[in-house]
C-alpha cells in the first residue's frame, strides 16, 4: 500500500516540477531576449555598410542591376556580383530613419536570432544563449551579414526540429532561401547546414532497429525540400553565376585572412584562455562556448549521438579558423549542445531522484545566469563595455564616432577637384557619403580590387609624402585629395607619417580634427583652397569642437585628440588630453598605454 501511494503521489509532484521548469525557462528566455536587444543596440561601426547602402541607392536610382564595379576609380568596370536586396533594405531604412533606424534594425536582428534559437528550447539552451549573445551581437550589426546570422538560426531551428521530431515545416526552407540568396553570399552556410543535417541522419542509420528506420524516414521526408532549397538559390538576378561570385570570394580568402581581423584565425594563447574566468567580461565568450561544445561533444559520444558530436566538432573547427564564423558557431552550440546537455540531465534522474533538490538546483542556475545577464546589460547601457575595450561602438543608435563625417563634409562643401585617396577602412563610408560625385580608391570589396590594390594602399600610407611613389600614384589616377581616418583604433596606426605630411612640399593639410584629416596636392586648381584653409598642425585645436555633454562621446573626443596630438609631437597637450579623458572613464588600457609612451618620450 505504501509503495503504491508513493507512486500516486509522485505523479502530481513530477507535474509540478515540470511546470516550474517551464516557468524558469520562460523567465530566463525573456531575460535573454532583453539582453540580446541591448547587446545589439549600438552605434553603426561597420566598414562595409556604406557601399552596401550605395548599392541600394544606385539600383533604386537607375532601376537596373550592375555586375561590374561602379563605385571606384581604380577597379571601375571589373566584375562584381553581390546580392542587392540587403542594400535596398539599408537604403530604404536610411531614407526613413537615418543611421539611428539602422541601429535599431541591428538590435532587432540580434534579438530575433536569439528568439529563433530559443524556439524549442530548454533551460540549458537558454543558459548557453546568454554566453552566445556577445558573439551573435558582434555579427548582427547593420550590414548584409546580419541576414545570414538570422537565417542560419532559422535553418538550424527547422532542421534540428526535423531531426528530433520528424515534423518540422520543411517547406519554409526553399522560401527562406529565395530571400537569403538575394540578401548575402552567406547563403552557402544554409546549404552547408542541409549537408550537415543529411550527414547526421546518415550517422543515425548506423544504429540498428528503430533509430535506423526513423532516420531513413526523416531523410526520405526531407530530401525533396532540400533539393528545392538548392534550386531556390538560382532565383537571383545572375542565376548560376552567383556561385562564380562565391568561388571568387573563396579565392580572396587568403588575402582576407592576412589583413582583415574577422577572417583571421583565433590566436590560442594562455592570456586568451584565462579570459573565460572573467564571466562579466565578454572577451572570453567564444572560449566559454568552445568549452561547452567540447563537453557536449564528449557527452554526445558517450550517449551514442555521433551526429550531434560531429556537428559540434565541425562548427568548432570553422569558428577557430575564421573569427567571422563565431556567430554561426554560437548558434550551433546553443541549439545542439543545449539539446545534448538537456537530454543528459534528464538521464541523471536515477542518480538524483529527489525532485525538489533538482528544482532547487535548476532555480539556482537560472538565478546566476540572470544576474550575469543583468551585469552585462548594465555594462552595455553604461558604456563600460565599449569604453573599456577597442570596440568603436557606443550604446544607442546612430553613427559611430570614428567615421570621418566632418572631413567628408569639408570635401563636399569645398568642391575640391580630383580623385580622393582613402584607406580600406573609410572607403565604404566615402562611397556612400560622397558618391557618386566622388569615387573611392579602395573599400571592403576584395574581388574587384584584388590583393595588389590592398597592399598598395598600405604601402602608400607608410611612404613619405614627397616620394616618387606618391607622385606616380597621384599622376596615374588624378589624385588631389587624401582623406584618412586618424581614429586611435584602425586609423592612426596605419598612417604613421602624419607629421611628414604636415611638412610636405607637395601636399598640404586643409582640414584636421581628432578623427580625420584632409590633405590636398599642390596644383593650380587647389592653390586657392590651400591658401584659404591651410591647417597648422602645430597649433590646430584638438578636439576641434567643444566636447559633448555626453560622457562617453566626450571621452572619445579627448582620447582621440590625445592620440593625434602625440602623433604630432605635441606631448604636453596630449598628456593633458589623456587627463581629461581618464577623468570621464579611468579604466581604458589604451589610454594608460598612451600615457606610458608619453612619459617615456618626455623622459618622465
Amino acid at each position: 500500500m505504501t509503495s503504491g501511494a508513493n507512486k500516486v503521489d509522485s505523479a502530481p509532484a513530477s507535474a509540478e516540477i515540470s511546470h516550474q521548469k517551464h516557468g524558469l525557462f520562460v523567465a530566463l528566455a525573456l531575460v535573454c531576449l532583453v539582453y540580446a536587444f541591448l547587446a545589439g543596440l549600438r552605434t553603426v561601426t561597420d566598414y562595409d555598410l556604406g557601399w552596401q547602402m550605395a548599392t541600394g541607392r544606385w539600383v533604386a536610382q537607375h532601376h537596373a542591376i550592375f555586375s561590374t564595379d561602379v563605385f571606384s576609380y581604380t577597379a571601375q568596370g571589373q566584375p562584381w556580383i553581390y546580392p542587392i536586396v540587403s542594400g535596398l533594405i539599408f537604403y530604404a531604412g536610411f531614407q526613413l530613419g537615418g543611421f539611428a533606424l539602422l541601429s535599431w534594425l541591428g538590435a532587432g536582428a540580434c534579438m530575433g536570432t536569439v528568439a529563433l534559437l530559443l524556439r524549442r528550447g530548454s533551460l540549458p539552451v537558454a543558459a548557453f544563449a546568454v554566453f552566445a549573445i556577445p558573439r551573435i551581437a558582434a555579427r548582427t550589426g547593420p550590414r548584409a551579414e546580419l541576414f545570414t546570422v538570422v537565417l542560419f538560426a532559422a535553418f538550424l531551428s527547422i532542421l534540428w526540429q526535423q531531426y528530433q521530431t520528424g515534423r518540422a515545416r520543411l517547406w519554409l526552407l526553399p522560401l527562406l532561401m529565395i530571400g537569403w540568396v538575394n540578401l548575402h553570399l552567406g547563403f552557402v552556410s544554409g546549404l552547408a547546414l542541409l549537408g550537415a543535417y543529411a550527414g547526421v541522419e546518415i550517422l543515425e542509420m548506423a544504429f540498428p532497429g528503430d533509430r535506423r528506420s526513423h532516420a531513413r524516414s526523416r531523410l526520405k521526408q526531407s530530401y525533396p525540400w532540400m533539393l528545392a532549397t538548392f534550386a531556390a538559390t538560382l532565383l537571383n538576378p545572375w542565376g548560376w553565376n552567383i556561385y562564380r561570385a562565391l568561388l571568387l570570394q573563396e579565392s580572396a580568402m587568403k588575402t582576407h585572412s592576412q589583413w582583415i581581423t574577422e577572417w583571421a584565425s583565433v590566436r590560442l594563447n594562455w592570456a586568451w584562455a584565462t579570459s573565460v574566468m572573467a564571466l562579466r567580461d565578454t572577451k572570453g565568450a567564444f572560449l566559454s562556448l568552445l568549452v561547452v561544445a567540447v563537453i557536449a561533444m564528449l557527452v554526445a559520444m558517450l550517449r551514442k549521438q555521433p551526429g550531434a558530436a560531429a556537428l559540434l566538432a565541425g562548427s568548432s573547427y570553422l569558428a577557430v579558423r575564421h573569427v567571422r564564423l563565431q556567430a554561426l558557431f554560437a548558434c550551433v552550440v546553443v541549439v545542439v549542445a543545449g539539446t545534448v546537455i538537456s537530454s543528459a540531465i534528464e538521464g541523471t534522474k536515477s542518480f538524483l531522484p529527489d525532485l525538489r533538490l533538482r528544482s532547487i538546483l535548476a532555480a539556482g542556475v537560472v538565478a546566476l545566469t540572470v544576474l550575469l545577464s543583468i551585469a552585462r546589460s548594465a555594462d552595455l547601457v553604461s558604456n563600460r563595455h565599449y569604453l573599456g575595450s577597442t570596440d568603436t561602438a557606443l550604446f544607442g543608435a546612430g553613427l559611430s564616432w570614428w567615421f570621418p563625417e566632418r572631413a567628408a563634409a569639408f570635401v563636399e562643401r569645398e568642391h575640391i577637384p580630383g580623385q580622393i585617396f582613402n584607406a580600406y577602412d573609410t572607403g565604404g563610408y566615402l562611397v556612400w557619403r560622397l558618391g557618386p560625385q566622388y569615387r573611392d580608391y579602395i573599400d571592403g570589396r576584395a574581388i574587384p580590387f584584388g590583393p595588389e590594390r590592398f597592399q598598395r594602399q598600405v604601402q602608400l600610407l607608410r611612404t613619405p609624402p614627397d616620394s616618387p611613389e606618391w607622385q606616380q600614384e597621384a599622376d596615374a589616377y588624378g589624385i588631389n585629395i587624401i582623406l584618412v581616418s586618424l581614429a586611435r583604433y584602425d586609423g592612426l596606426q596605419f598612417f604613421p607619417r602624419l607629421n611628414e605630411f604636415c611638412a610636405s612640399q607637395k601636399w598640404a593639410p586643409v582640414y584636421l580634427d581628432e578623427t580625420s584629416a584632409v590633405l590636398v596636392r599642390h596644383t593650380p586648381d587647389t592653390e586657392a583652397l590651400i591658401h584659404r584653409s591651410l591647417a597648422d598642425c602645430a597649433t590646430v585645436r584638438l578636439p576641434a569642437t567643444t566636447p559633448s555633454k555626453r560622457p562617453a562621446e566626450a571621452f572619445h573626443q579627448w582620447a582621440n585628440a590625445a592620440s593625434v596630438l602625440y602623433a604630432l609631437g605635441r606631448n604636453s597637450e596630449a598628456l593633458a588630453a589623456t587627463d581629461n579623458a581618464l577623468a570621464l572613464f579611468s579604466d581604458s588600457a589604451n589610454l594608460h598605454y598612451l600615457r606610458a609612451n608619453l612619459f617615456a618620450t618626455m623622459d618622465r
